[in-house]
């Protein structure tokens, strides 16, 4: 259903969804040059290994006016940064998909029957047939292509040839069997 009717607030909820795992990882990336031992995320990473905004903005209070601190109080301030920009979006995902959820019972009540039979029939059932269409072409193609490979394989001596070989086969043993002194 929001398939055909809600595309652009799908559209929009995976798009903030996007830039949050864009956000996620910048903030790994800053975690990865700056956690461990001796690195400046050292002192807001807890016990389990998180960074914390707690941590993060208590940290920033005790060593904003210490200038020895410089440069772990800059990376500080961008990682706080991410952490609200990353809990802005996700209050903006959730807000949007209550909306769009709110969207999908309001059209429950709205739907007629012919819109159902569209639902079900192209939007759920077509599809996947034509799944199942194609992955079942594709296995029948490549069991048919490795048969035909058999085959060639099989056949690839001409029978011809292959007589001449049995003949002069025939010949050879015929020769040790009347050195061996057996008569026929």
């Amino acid at each position: 259903m929001i398939n055909r009717y809600f595309q652009t607030e799908q559209a929009a909820i995976e798009e903030l969804e996007t830039k949050k795992d864009e956000i996620v990882r910048q903030q790994e990336e800053l975690q990865e040059e700056h956690g461990g031992e001796e690195g400046l995320l050292e002192e807001v990473t807890n016990d389990s290994g998180k960074i914390t905004k707690a941590n993060v903005n208590d940290r920033i209070k005790a060593i904003k006016n210490d200038a020895t601190f410089a440069d772990e109080l800059k990376v500080l301030k961008a990682y706080l940064k991410l952490i609200e920009q990353e809990a802005e979006i996700s209050k903006q995902i959730k807000v949007l998909t209550q909306f769009l959820d709110n969207y999908v019972l309001t059209k429950y009540g709205d739907i007629t029957e012919d819109e159902i039979k569209t639902l079900v029939v192209d939007d759920k059932w077509m599809p996947t047939l034509r799944q199942a269409i194609a992955s079942e072409m594709d296995r029948i193609s490549q069991r048919l292509a490795q048969r035909i490979q058999e085959l060639a394989e099989r056949y690839d001596t001409p029978l011809p040839q292959l007589t001449s070989k049995v003949e002069g086969l025939t010949s050879k043993v015929e020769g040790h069997l009347q050195k061996m002194g057996m008569v026929w």
